[in-house]
């Protein structure tokens, strides 16, 4: 029996024997909002700020795979209350269609990255490991991120009209922060002249942020969208020829991915990896209290992490970005 099917059975049988009445912090009549991922919930949030009356609810916890999430019975429930559900799209939430069905959700669902360019295989470089719907990495790229939450900020304005001035003053703020992260990202990468930039990651996921910046993707321990997926030994000697052949410095692994094979790439092609806390935050974001906390402080710790591999000091963060460490 699938996951989701039998969590949902299980769910059946609590519903039956009990109300699904909202949380002592939550109003009878609060905007019940879902976010499917640890990117599209900071978002949201953002979106949201102090409005009262709001609930939002994070699925995809901090260092877990949107790929391979397996709801909860806590997860359906959430979404048997939800009015709106904001998911990222692209494909990558494969869990997700099932989880609708088995929870019975019927309300808003916002798709935060309408509008945006879709890159496929052929776009990242290896036309081996596509997906039917394209890299769903789309966050990755500060650019995207804004249209994330101009469409979040639109589809919460329309569950609930009254609130709409102030989630798009939320969201206005917010994504001047972005744009502001975006040519302090710019910046950085331009100390490094182009044909030195070059970067190899853990898993396929970083193809709108090298083509935004201008960097070469030399290629990834995972050839493939989906972090779990294992490399084959031709595949690990193709990257470590790659390695080899463009002067690549490093091997970045990933705060959500076990960096074994990672590691063991590093140590073939005598290159640095870049792990523990110094892996990036690609497909999560990271706790509480971490480096990779939020979407912008996750940005800044990969550019850092980045820059300073290929030998470059990283500028000064713009004022309105505050202190990120």
């Amino acid at each position: 029996m699938p996951a989701v099917v039998a969590v949902a059975a299980v769910l059946s049988l609590g519903l039956a024997g009990c109300s699904l009445e909202p949380s002592a912090s939550a109003g009878e009549d609060d905007l019940q909002v879902v976010a499917t991922t640890t990117q599209v919930a900071d978002f949201t949030r953002h979106v949201v700020g102090d409005a009262a009356g709001v609930q939002v609810r994070q699925l995809i916890q901090p260092n877990q795979s949107a790929h391979s999430y397996d709801p909860s019975a806590a997860d359906l429930t959430a979404l048997a209350r939800a009015d709106v559900l904001v998911e990222n799209g692209v494909g990558l939430e494969e869990w997700l269609d099932d989880s609708v069905t088995a929870s019975g959700f019927s309300g808003r669902t916002i798709h935060s990255s309408t509008g945006i360019k879709v890159m496929h295989a052929d776009e990242t470089g290896d036309p081996e490991h596509g997906e039917e719907h394209g890299n769903p990495h789309v966050w990755t790229d500060v650019a995207n991120a804004v249209v994330m939450v101009e469409n979040i900020a639109a589809g919460l304005a329309a569950a609930d009209p009254g609130k709409a001035d102030v989630f798009h003053a939320n969201a206005a703020r917010y994504e001047a922060d972005l744009r502001a992260l975006d040519e302090w990202i710019r910046a950085d990468v331009a100390q490094v002249p182009r044909d030195e930039r070059l970067l190899v990651s853990n898993h396929d996921a970083l193809g709108y942020f090298t083509a935004a910046y201008g960097i070469t993707y030399v290629g990834s321990v995972i050839p493939s969208f989906d972090d779990n997926a294992e490399p084959s030994a031709a595949e690990i000697d193709r990257l470590v020829a790659a390695i080899k052949k463009t002067g690549a410095n490093a091997v970045f692994s990933e705060a959500s991915v076990n960096p074994k094979a990672a590691k063991t790439i590093s140590e073939e092609a005598h290159v640095a990896v870049y792990s523990g806390a110094d892996a990036l935050y690609v497909d999560s974001l990271g706790p509480a209290g971490s480096a990779g906390a939020t979407y912008i402080a996750a940005q800044v710790h990969n550019v850092r992490r980045i820059t300073t591999s290929w030998g470059a000091t990283p500028l000064p963060l713009p004022d309105r970005l505050g202190d990120l460490g």
